[in-house]
């Protein structure tokens, strides 16, 4: 009797779990049903469109309902070549696309060049509708039907000139950024060393921390001799700066220390170079109108370590 009350229970929950997923799957369809009856719905406004799903190794590109109207491309030069002469074949005069990590950015700037009205569109705006199967295919397709209804708004993308500049910028704040990394190196090696230099003058990459440094790699350990290499703007006293080199000077933390040095100098100089082509930019993106002449400072330039080796101020104006 057990066993039969088992073997019941069992069933009916079975029954159970198959009524829920069927009741599951048709709140699903009608979901589905009802966007796509809402976009349907929608007059066309862009006539002659195309959506674009970006990936890294291919493209796929919609100009159409029909299969025939959706393929893919490879993401080398030769296929967005090929990209280009199908939206032409196809007589496509905007294109969509999502605006996925930066392997958008060599297909856009083409189609650009080829005169189509190319808007690149925050994913968010592309969002599947949920039960919807999601692959690069139908990812296409629905921003092709997004874009050919005119639910699609543009991302701000500036002129070529100021998008110029501002990969210059970035790759400069990446280089700020890594001899930053090796700057903490350098603490740390002296840390270790129990060299409590970075306790008693702000920035060791200043002019006495740099002139310490040096010397310090160089082999000078006695402390008077290294306070002596203060700059004359240093607040921190020669006997305050002598007390913090007193350190034990261990050959694995200088090496460490000696690395550090070497890679900050590095991307130091590289930081230097980059301010060549950004002065250039800024020049090319002047514009010939008179100016009143720009006012003194208010206050005097303070010291900033990692500022432009140029005018700033003057180019910007």
């Amino acid at each position: 009797m057990a066993k039969r009350n088992s073997s019941s229970t069992q069933a009916e929950q079975r029954t159970s779990y198959r009524r829920r997923q069927a009741k599951a799957r048709s709140k699903v369809a009608a979901t589905k049903e009802a966007e796509v009856r809402k976009v349907v719905g929608l007059p066309v406004t862009n006539l002659h469109a195309a959506g674009i799903d970006i990936g890294s190794w291919s493209h796929w590109v919609c100009v159409g309902t029909d299969a025939s109207a959706i393929r893919e491309f490879a993401a080398h030069t030769d296929g967005l070549h090929a990209v280009v002469a199908f939206l032409h074949e196809q007589q496509v005069t905007t294109v969509a696309m999502e605006s996925t990590g930066v392997y958008w950015i060599p297909l856009y700037e083409l189609l650009e060049a080829e005169g189509f009205e190319v808007l690149l569109v925050d994913p968010s705006y592309t969002k599947q509708v949920r039960g919807r199967p999601k692959t690069d295919r139908r990812d296409c397709q629905w921003i092709y039907r997004l874009h050919s209804l005119g639910l699609l708004a543009a991302a701000f993308r500036p002129d070529e000139k100021t998008c110029q500049l501002r990969s210059y910028l970035r790759q400069r704040a990446n280089l700020v950024r890594y001899a930053a990394q090796h700057t903490q190196h350098m603490q740390k090696a002296l840390e270790q060393m129990n060299v409590k230099l970075t306790e008693i003058i702000s920035d060791i990459t200043g002019r006495t921390g740099e002139r310490i440094l040096q010397a310090i790699l160089r082999g000078v350990r006695d402390p008077q001799k290294l306070a002596k290499l203060r700059h004359e703007k240093c607040k921190a006293s020669e006997e305050e700066i002598a007390q913090a080199l007193t350190g034990t000077y261990r050959e694995e933390h200088l090496f460490a220390l000696r690395q550090a040095y070497q890679a900050w100098q590095f991307y130091r100089k590289q930081r230097d170079q980059i301010d060549v082509p950004i002065e250039r930019q800024l020049a090319r993106m002047k514009q010939d109108r008179a100016l009143p002449p720009l006012k003194p400072r208010s206050h005097p330039k303070s010291y900033c370590p990692n500022e432009p080796r140029f005018d700033v101020r003057t180019a910007l104006y």
